[in-house]
């Protein structure tokens, strides 16, 4: 397991977290989901984001927030 999904594992099931903090660890391990399940020549959008992070980990992220992490994981991965 790598790195990040150690802290989005902790940042979801533990309170080792401050809420900001936690909410950028999830917003970003649904960034990285939304990236893995994006169809080959379409890149994940926002709204991607969006939807893995309520339906995966129950957090109502804001377009801001979802672009941002969108932002953080491509520059991570290049």
């Amino acid at each position: 397991m790598s790195g990040i999904w150690r802290q989005v594992l902790a940042a979801y099931t533990t309170d080792q977290y401050e809420e900001q903090d936690r909410e950028q660890l999830l917003a970003l391990g649904a960034a990285e989901l939304a990236h893995a399940r994006s169809e080959e020549g379409r890149p994940a959008s926002a709204e991607d984001v969006q939807y893995i992070a309520l339906h995966e980990f129950g957090l109502l992220l804001s377009i801001t927030q979802a672009r941002t992490a969108l932002r953080e994981r491509r520059t991570r991965h290049g």
